[in-house]
């Protein structure tokens, strides 16, 4: 199970301890606002897309929208998001329990700039019914990425 997974790699920071289970789910933005008590623009969803036929995860805050421009100027070429199959297989977690931690060998991790107006947001923890809350320092220690992105609109 994937939540395990980000059990056992947030455990390196004593992290692990910290991951919220919901007995409801947090597969969406709003359910996880719902679930945690919180704006639903302080959900760090976690996008996945194929860029070269690699995966590549943007995390953005809950009410932003990935600009198409933006996102071509960025990685030129347009944005193809994985199939749930694709994000399993290439990624290592489901849809709806998608998260930066404890992805796959490989998996290139962005942060979108609509993240940084909050002290704190809460990403998924690798189920559809988790989430753990973090600074934007933590976020880039426990994704190992400090590659901020403005690849989203709408959130201004």
């Amino acid at each position: 199970m994937a939540i395990e997974a980000v059990r056992a790699y947030l455990k390196k920071w004593d992290a692990d301890k910290r991951i919220l289970e919901f007995p409801v789910s947090s597969a969406t933005v709003e359910l996880a606002a719902q679930a945690v008590g919180c704006e639903p623009a302080r959900i760090a969803k976690t996008l996945s897309f194929l860029v070269d036929e690699h995966p590549v995860l943007i995390v953005a805050a809950g009410d932003a929208k990935v600009d198409n421009h933006s996102y071509k100027a960025y990685f030129h070429t347009k944005a193809k998001m994985l199939t749930p199959d694709q994000a399993a297989e290439l990624v290592g977690h489901a849809v709806g329990g998608v998260c930066p931690f404890a992805v796959k060998e490989g998996v290139e991790v962005y942060l979108d700039e609509s993240l940084r107006r909050f002290e704190t947001v809460f990403p998924a923890a690798g189920s559809s019914n988790s989430a753990i809350e973090v600074t934007m320092e933590q976020l880039e220690l426990y994704s190992g990425s400090s590659r901020w992105v403005n690849v989203c609109k709408g959130w201004c």
